[in-house]
This record gives structure tokens, sequence and C-alpha cells, in this order.
């Protein structure tokens, strides 16, 4: 995971968060006996990198990977992944190509980018929003959310009106600002790392022509990363909507939100809790579960069998539905007003 470099923040919240849950695990001997150990190395958000690093950690007696973070990393190892048949659970990506039946070893906890954004441009068609520019990262993962949003847009009859991209670990948006700017688009989709999607909303704020569009980011832009930039610079955050995979990580009504909140002030007081934090918190509750359902007999086969088979009411209110190789298929769309995340129906 990317531990250093822009995508810092990302590794990091992947990385608390799955220690929490796994130290909670051991220290209350949820695992019988066993202990789960968790090992990282840092790929800086590269997919040269993320392939060195798997190679490195297969030769050490790894039981499954959980949690590599990013498509075009994941995309670089799936060929290892697949021919070595080697155990997968909870890619932080929503690509299409990890919906692929074929890769039976490998299974997803979140919703796939496809399903965001269906949601998302059903919101904008329901506000009667036609007008519609893609600003995506120029790789894989950017790729992906572009020609999904292609084709959603076309099925839903709405006009496609400029499309711009960027370098992956980069800044450098003034091509696609300018592109996009010329278009004069009312909503704009951010298929982009936090750190160019922040920069892209601050200069369009700032500018007459976009100032009023709306833009919408899906999951993988990492929500609190943007707001922590726009609250930097002052930017306004109205307009922006934030897709999801999973509900609002600070609703206390919610049984499983109070449990990750009390796991993360118990066991990393000091990181910021947050929806990428909370979606890999839940995803190792799942895992850990699989383990200790296996009952004793830890073989490859029957952790896939269990991980299948989560049962549906674990996460309490976030209802798990093993379907396409997820286990979650909700998606839930948000705006970010008066210091917080409110979920837009």
């Amino acid at each position: 995971m990317p531990l250093t470099g822009l995508m810092q923040p990302w590794g990091n919240a992947v990385l608390e968060s799955t220690k929490s849950y796994f130290s909670y695990a051991n220290d209350n001997n949820l695992l019988n006996g066993k202990k789960i150990e968790f090992v990282t190395l840092d790929d800086k958000y590269e997919p040269d990198l993320t392939y060195e690093n798997v190679e490195k950690l297969k030769k050490e007696n790894i039981f499954a990977f959980f949690g590599i973070v990013g498509t075009p990393t994941i995309k670089k190892i799936l060929p290892t992944i697949y021919d070595e048949n080697i155990l997968f659970f909870s890619p932080f990506s929503g690509a299409n190509f990890l919906q692929d039946e074929s890769l039976s070893t490998l299974i997803n906890f979140r919703a796939s980018y496809k399903q965001e954004l269906e949601h998302l441009i059903d919101y904008l068609k329901n506000k009667n929003i036609e007008n519609i520019a893609i600003f995506y990262q120029n790789d894989d993962y950017g790729e992906e959310g572009y020609i999904s949003s292609l084709e959603i847009i076309k099925k839903q009859n709405l006009n496609l009106v400029a499309i711009g991209s960027y370098k992956r670990n980069t800044l450098a948006i003034e091509h696609a600002f300018n592109e996009i700017k010329l278009s004069n688009p009312e909503a704009i989709i951010l298929i982009g790392a936090y750190g160019a999607n922040s920069f892209f909303i601050q200069k369009a704020k700032n500018d007459d022509i976009l100032k009023d569009s709306i833009f919408c980011n899906v999951s993988f832009s990492d929500a609190n990363s943007i707001i922590n930039d726009l609250k930097t610079t002052k930017t306004s955050t109205e307009n922006i909507i934030f897709s999801q995979v999973v509900p609002n990580y600070d609703d206390k009504n919610l049984k499983i939100v109070q449990e990750y909140q009390e796991i993360m002030k118990k066991y990393s007081p000091n990181s910021n809790i947050g929806f990428l934090s909370f979606e890999s918190f839940l995803a190792s509750k799942v895992l850990v579960d699989a383990i200790k359902r296996t009952n004793d007999n830890l073989t490859k086969d029957n952790f896939l069998e269990a991980l299948k088979n989560t049962p549906k009411e674990l996460l309490y209110e976030i209802k798990i539905d093993y379907k396409n190789k997820r286990l979650l298929n909700q998606t839930y769309l948000f705006e970010y007003l008066n210091d917080s995340f409110k979920e837009l129906k």
C-alpha cells in the first residue's frame, strides 16, 4: 500500500484501521489462541513496486493478500495472483476486471466503481443535469471509470461535453482543466486521486465558468482528504458529491459505527477516522470472522467458503449479500455541509 508519496493518507487510513482491528482480535482471542499478523510494504502507488513487493511477500509463507490499494497496482499483480492461485481478499479498487468469476481465489468486499457511477449519474439525471464532463487519472483506474461513465451517460441520454486527463501521482491538471472549462459543464465526474481532485475543485471554485458546477467524486478519491485540503485553502464545499461504498463513519446511531470508533480510539487514538478507514475496518472484521469459522481447519478452500458465507448480520446495519464476487453491493452519496457529511437520498 502507499505509505509514502502523494497517496500516503490513503495508505495510512487502511493501515491504521486494519492494524487496530487485528490488534483487537488478538487481544480478545477472537481466533482461538491464534494470532493474526499484518505484514505491509510500501509501493508508493506505483505498479512496478507493487509487483516487487508481492514477489517478496509470497516467499514468506503469507496466507493471504489483503487490502492492496489501487486499480493499476492490483492489475499489475493480477497475473501472479491468477497463475499461482494466491488468496486475495478485499482489494481496494472497484474495477470491473476484479469482478471476473475466473479469479477463483479473489473475493471483493466493496461495491464496484460502475455501481457507484450508476448511482451518481442517476442522481444527476433526477436533478435535470444534462451536460457532463469527465476528469480522470490517465491509467487503469481512471480509464475504467471513464469508460463506465461513458456507457452510463449514453444509456441515460445525457451529454458528455468534455474529457480531460492527468498523469498518476502528479498534480499536472492544467490541460485537463482548460479542456473541461471550454465546455461549460453542469457537472464534472472526477475519477482521480484526492490531491488532483481537490486541486481541480479549488481551481474551479475560483473560476467564473466552473464555480457553480457540481463536482462528483467516487470513493477512491478519498473524501476526507479532499475536505481537509479544501478547508485548508478556505475553499467552499458546496456542490460537491462524494460517492461511497459504506455508510457514514460518524453516524453514532449505527452499532457498527460505535464499535469502529471505540476500537480506533483504543488502538489508534492519534489517527483520523474516515470513510476509507471505516471500509478497511469492516473488511478486517469480515476477514477475522472467516478465519474463525474455519474451525481450526484453515485451508484455502475453507477460507474462501467462509468468506462467501459471511453471516448477513455480522456488520449489524450493513447487510452482507455475496453475489458477483462481492460481499457489499450498496452505494451511498454524501455532501459536506456544516462540518459534517450528510447523506443524499
